[in-house]
């Protein structure tokens, strides 16, 4: 073959499924049903755990999967073109850079790095490497935000002045084995105090904001703010006693609930809190966008529909020369018009998928970048952008709430 007829080949999207390995087979489990939907583009290949347990569940579910305790036996396994990550956040940015420079692609769980020198690192590795790497940021996919970027980019909204993203969780149950040993996000929360899980926030609110105000509008400087820690240690003293580690409120260095403002270069503030721990109904999807012409509110539980109020376009009613009393339609109302044309075409698919359907075009959106030799959705930039926020929140609090820059990593 010349080396004309060997460009040429590298430029042509094979239409061969990608050849997929799962590492952290135990989180990753929750995506299996949504891969056997997906075989035309995917092939599961190779599972990776640590627990025997966990390789033999997916042993059973997938004869053919083989399965890795040792994650750099995996990367030398030269029939896996790409590697999905569901390892604990820690572990994700250094897993990335070894497999791209293993020369495999890389779909990683959220947070895409956790210091601002992965992030650097995570960047450099990309772009030498040209492999693709995503972040699986789910909550991007959901129906209704789809459908609100949609409106965003229509210049329904105006101008977006102001967005909130809320991620409110009860996860106490999550932070402690049976035994009372502290697991990985307990020790998360020992370290530093900051907003450590922001992306499934801001993921959806930053992608609203560039879709509605221009690529040039970047993410421009962050403060955080922290409560004290009073829920964790009344947990932990009444699940295990007064003696736990986990009982002192001095064991958490990060807070009950974490909240950070960030401020864009067009003047536009958005609002993102983090709240894994005090007990209330969970409200993992909160989100407001408010513009110049319109204005969005999330349903807050099952059975409540999305809000939307657009000017000239949403329900006014008042007698002339007074104030009109205004409404809010259902999102719904607006699906004929502003419906993602994916969630129209897969809709009975992406049901059938975690995390609001989420989950499927997640790993359809990265099988099809790599096919097609694009840049993904949600590629390395937007990834370590909103994933800085973990460190850089912790140096905004440290330094008595200031406001501090958040780098311009490059892209758009």
């Amino acid at each position: 073959m010349s080396d004309t007829d060997a460009a040429a080949a590298r430029r042509t999207p094979s239409r061969v499924p990608l050849r997929l390995a799962v590492v952290g087979g135990r989180r990753g489990r929750a995506f299996g049903s949504t891969l056997a939907q997906l075989t035309d583009l995917l092939e599961l290949t190779a599972v990776c755990d640590r627990a025997e347990s966990v390789l033999a569940a997916w042993s059973d579910a997938f004869p053919q999967v083989k399965p890795y305790r040792d994650f750099d036996d995996l990367l030398a396994d030269d029939e896996v073109d790409a590697v999905f990550l569901a390892t604990p956040l820690k572990q994700h940015a250094q897993q990335a850079i070894s497999a791209m420079r293993a020369g495999k692609h890389v779909l990683s769980e959220v947070v895409a790095s956790y210091t601002l020198a992965e992030a650097w690192e995570l960047v450099e590795a990309v772009e030498q490497t040209g492999r693709t790497y995503m972040l699986a940021e789910n909550y991007c996919f959901m129906r209704p935000n789809l459908m609100v970027r949609n409106l965003a980019a229509a210049g329904a909204f105006g101008q977006l002045t102001y967005l909130e993203g809320a991620y409110l969780h009860d996860c106490r149950h999550l932070m402690h084995t049976a035994d009372g040993d502290l697991t990985w996000r307990a020790e998360l929360r020992t370290e530093v105090s900051s907003i450590y899980y922001p992306t499934h926030s801001l993921g959806p609110i930053a992608q609203w904001l560039r879709a509605a105000n221009g690529a040039e509008d970047r993410l421009e400087t962050v403060t955080g703010f922290a409560t004290g820690s009073a829920v964790l240690p009344a947990y932990f003293s009444k699940e295990f006693g007064a003696d736990h580690p986990g009982a002192l409120a001095e064991t958490w260095r990060q807070g009950d609930s974490g909240t950070a403002v960030i401020t864009s270069t067009s003047g536009a503030v958005l609002s993102v809190r983090v709240d894994a721990v005090s007990p209330r109904p969970h409200n993992m999807t909160h989100y407001v966008a408010q513009g110049t012409n319109g204005a969005y509110e999330s349903a807050r539980r099952d059975g409540e529909d999305p809000l939307l109020w657009i000017a000239g376009r949403s329900p006014e009613r008042g007698e002339p020369g007074q104030q009109a009393e205004r409404d809010w339609d259902p999102l719904w109302a607006w699906a004929e018009e502003f419906e993602d044309p994916r969630w129209r075409e897969h809709l009975a698919a992406a049901e059938q998928a975690g995390h609001g359907g989420g989950d499927y075009f997640v790993l359809k959106e990265f099988a099809e970048a790599v096919r097609d030799q694009r840049p993904p959705e949600i590629d390395v930039y937007d990834a370590v952008t909103w994933s800085s926020i973990i460190a850089l929140t912790v140096d905004s609090i440290d330094r008595g709430n200031q406001p501090v820059e958040i780098p311009d990593f490059g892209g758009r």
